[in-house]
């Protein structure tokens, strides 16, 4: 494809540069998907013969599809089974076109098949867990060294114990790895189990994907994957690529394309032999003077500042191009190498930041400002989980926000709490808050504050709640400043209320923050986040049960309870 083709195809299927965030619909489908559709249109589109003729073929329809559905099992059991590379390869042709001509359920069929029938074989697995059992260790340790005989059944069951822990999928996996198309392929195969799992929580299928999940993360090791700089002189298959799977900042045309390649920025993908002219993921970086506030500033930057007068690398989109690589850290590899690649060629830069969205931000603090309304309205019904026997009251609002929240005008905002009025505005389809700069001035204090908890205190299993938060943070960054107004699209505001993160890789210091956030899950973050989130002398909770309550006071960073048996009226 021509780069004039590009940029008619780019005009007549992308969006107009504008804030909306639809996303970009990729206009170029691998031959497997095309041949899927075709196969379906053929199938489905001789609608124009009537009703009837679909009802007189419904049953042979069904027929046809059962057969084609044993053909390609047929086809997949051959692949595991056989020996001559001359039969395997065509055997793996087929498993493989005939597998992207299915429909959904097909598929969810044939996996779940795979998963349950191609498994391990545990009664072998039981058995030789049996004789392992049985054998005795000598008692003497000397005796070990004297006499290595004694462990020959010890060595020999455990060669056969690790070959039955090995199931019969992997065999399948590990030839169409080798096979000309095969890791796409794998990668399809792994995006429809991860689909299914969405849906349904199947354990062979999960156990299907985590041993999927772990040869692919094998096979991707950085050292099988070539770090290429993506240049305006790249092929336009290869930039067709970037445009359709941009997954944070959609690129709005073709001078937009053309700008983030060109003077200034940075774009950099892993590209694998097993999947040419395609990147798995890539990175698009700004060299700026200083580390950047606001999206706005890094798209709209032109023209950009000298390279030379540059001191600041800022990572600004970071997108994986393979779903069925959910999970696969090659991100971690991929940034690390940029900034080695980076400091070498231009050793003037000395900052290497990124600028994040906070993709989880509003979620949490809606569903918190929701269950604290319920609350405040004596609703326990519905705050209450099941098994549980407690729930928080908490002041979220500092009194002054709560106090500038209530002042506002009636026609601004209603409600009859600090926190609803807040819930309220920030609900409104519109986002009519940020066009009102009083709104904007008494919705700042509050929101900057509590996305900073977010990012610093809020934790799932240890880490970061937020993704991409946990994200750099388990790759050695830290927090060094949340920007107000960052990104005002409709996926900013929906995201976070516009707010972004600069997240710093300091070097020197990645692998210790990399370290101390993994053993315990410390986040390194600047004096100025750490100052939105000191503890609040004097912040009350109530932890309410079934028939009492507890007053919990933190004051001089002690915290201080009182169990009350009896309910009483709220504070």
């Amino acid at each position: 494809m021509s780069k004039k083709a590009l940029s008619i195809l780019m005009r007549a299927r992308m969006r107009p540069n504008s804030n909306s965030n639809h996303s970009v619909s990729p206009f170029s489908l691998t031959n497997a998907v095309k041949q899927m559709q075709r196969h379906r249109n053929s199938r489905e589109g001789q609608s124009a013969g009537g009703a009837s003729r679909e009802e007189n073929s419904a049953s042979n329809g069904s027929g046809s599809s059962e057969r084609e559905f044993m053909h390609v099992r047929a086809s997949m059991d051959s692949a595991v089974s056989m020996n001559k590379t001359e039969f395997l390869d065509d055997a793996l042709n087929n498993f493989s076109e005939g597998y992207f001509s299915f429909s959904h359920e097909n598929r969810r069929k044939l996996l779940l098949l795979l998963a349950r029938e191609y498994d391990l074989n545990r009664s072998q697995v039981r058995e030789l867990i049996k004789q392992y059992l049985a054998l005795e260790l000598p008692a003497d340790k000397a005796q070990v060294s004297e006499e290595e005989g004694l462990f020959a059944s010890f060595y020999r069951i455990e060669r056969n114990l690790r070959h039955a822990l090995k199931p019969v999928y992997e065999v399948l996996f590990e030839r169409l790895n080798t096979h000309p198309g095969g890791l796409r392929f794998l990668s399809i195969l792994r995006a429809d189990i991860l689909c299914i799992l969405t849906e349904e929580n199947i354990a062979s299928l999960r156990a299907l994907d985590s041993y999927l999940h772990e040869k692919l993360s094998t096979w991707l090791s950085p050292a099988t994957l070539e770090l290429h700089q993506i240049t305006w002189d790249d092929p336009a298959s290869l930039l067709e690529k970037i445009v359709a799977y941009e997954a944070v900042h959609p690129i709005s045309n073709l001078l937009d394309l053309k700008r983030r390649l060109g003077i200034g920025r940075r774009c950099f993908g892993y590209l694998h032999p097993a999947i040419p002219g395609e990147p798995l993921i890539f990175i698009e970086v700004a060299l700026l003077k200083n580390i950047a506030h606001s999206i706005q500033d890094v798209l709209e930057d032109s023209p950009p500042i000298p390279e030379s007068e540059a001191t600041c690398a800022l990572f600004y989109s970071i997108s994986s191009t393979q779903p069925g690589l959910a999970g696969i850290n090659l991100g971690k590899f991929l940034i690390k190498r940029v900034i080695t690649l980076v400091k070498r060629e231009m050793p003037h830069i000395s900052t290497f930041a990124t600028l994040s969205p906070i993709p989880g931000f509003m979620q949490w603090l809606l569903s918190k400002l929701a269950c604290q309304k319920r609350l405040a309205e004596g609703d326990m019904s519905q705050t209450l989980t099941e098994g549980s026997n407690l729930t928080f009251y908490e002041k979220i609002l500092k009194p002054e926000e709560e106090e500038a929240l209530m002042s506002l005008p009636k026609d601004l905002a209603m409600g009859q709490t600090g926190m609803e009025i807040m819930f309220n505005l920030l609900t409104s389809t519109s986002y009519k808050w940020i066009h009102s700069s009083e709104l904007v001035s008494v919705l700042k204090s509050p929101l900057m504050r509590l996305c900073a908890r977010y990012i610093l205190q809020e934790k799932k299993r240890g880490k970061a709640l937020d993704s991409v938060a946990n994200f750099h943070l388990q790759n050695g960054a830290m927090v060094e400043r949340i920007n107000w107004m960052a990104d005002r699209s409709e996926n900013g505001l929906s995201q976070s209320a516009g707010i972004m993160v600069n997240y710093v890789y300091r070097l020197g210091h990645i692998e210790e923050y990399a370290h101390s956030y993994f053993s315990n899950g410390e986040i390194h973050a600047s004096s100025d986040l750490h100052h939105y989130v000191e503890i609040m002398t004097g912040q009350l909770y109530i932890a309410e049960g079934y028939d009492k309550w507890f007053m919990l006071v933190i004051a001089n960073g002690k915290l201080y309870s009182s169990l009350h048996k009896e309910k009483t009226q709220a504070m």
